[in-house]
């Protein structure tokens, strides 16, 4: 598998994509679940990571994230990647890998992308076949965003309405239940390996300034554009583009991973 992207440039969004080691269900229990959300949430106390969504599934994680300079992207995925590692091996007696090689980032347009971006991370365990509505998974950021906590709050619910162009959160939380409820209704949930495989998603004009801000990160990566949706490539094979073996297991027929884990969060 080719290494997989991160070349940060400050100021930007990214849709980061971290997934267990052999795409294993590392993470299939809740409490695994809960302890990456709890070192999520250090990061953000203790580097001041901007947070804007979720969603831990079973054997690979989301996160979209605003980077604001400072290293802070770099040493929070430190922090969460390598704590939640180091306790489930600890807990396991196990050793070994547990994430892949390393994650990968795609940065994200502040427009109309982000809003598809942000719906995409949300339907991650509808179009597995595991939930019917992004609310039914307790490991994302759907519900926060719908109900933000008065404690523990991990999404930066402010700075994530205003950079989707509201001017409030109210109007925000209405817009984004309808975009879901859209996506639902006209079946608009196919995967798209572009947000989780591309260097930068956008306009042409937002690629291209992206692919300049780079540099040699850039060169000879290509620009296409399908759907209004321009792509900075990678060189080689989409990382992760095989998504089939990750979520195959979680479709109706194998719904014991759901049911079990369910149950223990509800314990």
């Amino acid at each position: 598998m080719p290494r997989a992207n991160r070349h940060f440039v400050p100021g930007h969004v990214w849709h980061i994509t971290h997934r267990c080691h052999q795409q294993a269900f590392l993470l299939k229990f809740a409490r695994d679940r809960d302890r990456y959300l709890h070192w999520l949430f250090e990061a953000k106390k203790r580097f001041g990571l901007c947070v804007l969504n979720y969603i831990i599934t079973c054997n690979h994680v989301h996160l979209l994230v605003l980077d604001t300079g400072d290293h802070v992207i770099g040493r929070s995925m430190q922090l969460i990647a390598g704590r939640s590692a180091q306790e489930y091996n600890d807990r396991k007696n196990r050793r070994g890998a547990f994430w892949e090689d390393r994650y990968h980032a795609t940065a994200v347009e502040t427009d109309g992308h982000l809003q598809r971006c942000l719906v995409y991370i949300d339907l991650n365990m509808v179009r597995a076949g595991v939930v019917n509505h992004p609310a039914q998974w307790p490991h994302a950021g759907y519900g926060e965003i719908q109900a933000p906590r008065a404690r523990y709050s991990i999404i930066a619910d402010a700075k994530l309405a205003s950079l989707c162009g509201f001017p409030d959160l109210d109007a925000f939380q209405t817009a984004h239940r309808q975009w879901v409820q859209e996506s639902l209704e006209n079946g608009s949930m196919k995967r798209d390996e572009r947000w989780s495989a591309a260097v930068a998603v956008g306009s042409s004009d937002f690629v291209d300034r992206m692919r300049s801000e780079l540099g040699l990160r850039a060169l000879h990566r290509t620009i296409t554009t399908l759907d209004d949706m321009s792509v900075l490539r990678e060189r080689s094979q989409a990382y992760g583009i095989d998504m089939d073996r990750e979520t195959g297991p979680l479709r109706p027929e194998n719904r014991v991973v759901w049911d079990q884990t369910f149950e223990d969060s509800r314990g």
